[in-house]
């Protein structure tokens, strides 16, 4: 069994490193008016095409941090470390980075404020053998978990591309995870952001501080119009001050390819 996952992985890596990215002149400017060195992929899944800004840095893999909650849902409800989304994890009473991560709750809500010390308990649940098998089988960036269970998308060896994040949300957009339809479901379901009149917006912020400089992330995927696009957007960030630039130039990328 583990040969068969370190082959499917291997497969899967061949597959995402197999890219041809064009890159959009309407987002340079956008980055260029704030002195931003980052990138942003569009993937149209129903054309198999990637486009977007800097096509170098697209390839280049850094530590997911936050963005990993999306996986990490699904792997801890794929082996039952937690029973649904909605499974309360208690607060310990210990002093937390925000106020807001100070209290009981499940996956729905953590994912949206991001909780860490949660999702740190949720990847002890599920322990590192079955980490490592089911990070590898996702073919999720490099596949590496090291021996810190609780830490790896943290402060890596975990690391992965802008245009791997597009590729695995894709997926997962598209209930091609290997895991049960509803497990997928249920990590849509608390990963939609907005919506509107003919479309939703699902994705997950990040914010890895481990390295230098510290790197933001802003992934997910949109559908609108019957069409279905992910999309992901990293940027070195220099202070909390460049957080909501996150969003705010993945939307702005968004609009200009004439999508939201």
């Amino acid at each position: 069994m583990k040969h068969l996952l370190c082959a499917l992985a291997l497969l899967l890596s061949a597959s995402l490193q197999a890219v041809e990215m064009q890159e959009n002149p309407a987002l340079k400017p956008l980055f260029e008016a704030v002195q931003v060195r980052g990138t942003f992929v569009l993937h149209d899944v129903a054309n198999g095409t990637f486009s977007g800004h800097d096509r170098q840095r697209a390839q280049i893999r850094f530590v997911p941090a936050s963005t990993f909650k999306i996986a990490n849902s699904l792997i801890g409800l794929a082996s039952g470390a937690v029973g649904s989304v909605d499974e309360i994890f208690p607060y310990d009473g210990k002093p937390r980075y925000l106020k807001t991560w100070e209290r009981d709750m499940g996956l729905r809500e953590a994912i949206k404020l991001s909780n860490v010390p949660v999702y740190q308990e949720l990847a002890r649940r599920i322990g590192l053998p079955r980490m490592q098998a089911q990070v590898a089988a996702l073919g999720y960036g490099n596949g590496q978990v090291g021996a810190v269970v609780d830490r790896f998308w943290l402060d890596g060896p975990l690391a992965i591309s802008a245009i791997e994040q597009s590729q695995f949300l894709a997926r997962l957009a598209q209930d091609q995870l290997p895991f049960a339809p509803g497990v997928q479901a249920q990590v849509r379901e608390i990963s939609l952001l907005e919506q509107g009149p003919g479309w939703k917006l699902y994705g997950k912020t990040g914010w890895a501080t481990a390295v230098e400089p510290d790197v933001g992330w802003w992934v997910g995927w949109l559908e609108q119009d019957g069409r279905l696009y992910s999309f992901a957007l990293n940027m070195p960030i220099g202070s909390e001050q460049d957080l909501p630039r996150r969003i705010e130039l993945g939307k702005a990328s968004l609009r200009a390819f004439g999508l939201l």
